[in-house]
């Protein structure tokens, strides 16, 4: 087969509640539909941020749709506005904190189908 279709119901039982916000995995090899990439979308509630982290094994790229983030990288801190783009390096501690009004919403993307996680 040269294509795996993932329905919005099935995206659901892939859904991590956090604290924060909320994680929904859309491909990942795990899922089981894609190999090379794991793709998601995150939402951090007004007011809260994720823990800060690394993935060593893979870049990791945001596209922020909706609200407004401080994403602190390194030593470096930079705000994200709906629209922009933001690529971290495999190993670079990283967090992001909703500066906003609304609940951000972004996709991310993982330049592998197994996404490593390790807290800073």
């Amino acid at each position: 087969m040269n294509y795996v279709v993932r329905t919005a119901a099935e995206s659901e039982s892939t859904t991590v509640e956090e604290p924060w916000g909320r994680l929904r995995w859309l491909a990942s090899a795990p899922i089981g539909n894609a190999e090379g990439v794991t793709v998601g979308h995150v939402i951090i509630q007004a007011g809260q941020a994720n823990p800060r982290h690394s993935h060593t094994t893979c870049e990791e790229v945001f596209v922020l749709l909706r609200g407004r983030l401080r994403h602190s990288m390194g030593d470096e801190t930079v705000t994200l506005e709906a629209g922009d783009t933001l690529t971290v390096a495999a190993g670079v501690a990283h967090d992001a904190l909703n500066v906003g009004d609304e609940d951000a919403e972004m996709i991310v993307a993982y330049s592998s189908g197994v996404r490593d996680f390790v807290p800073a």
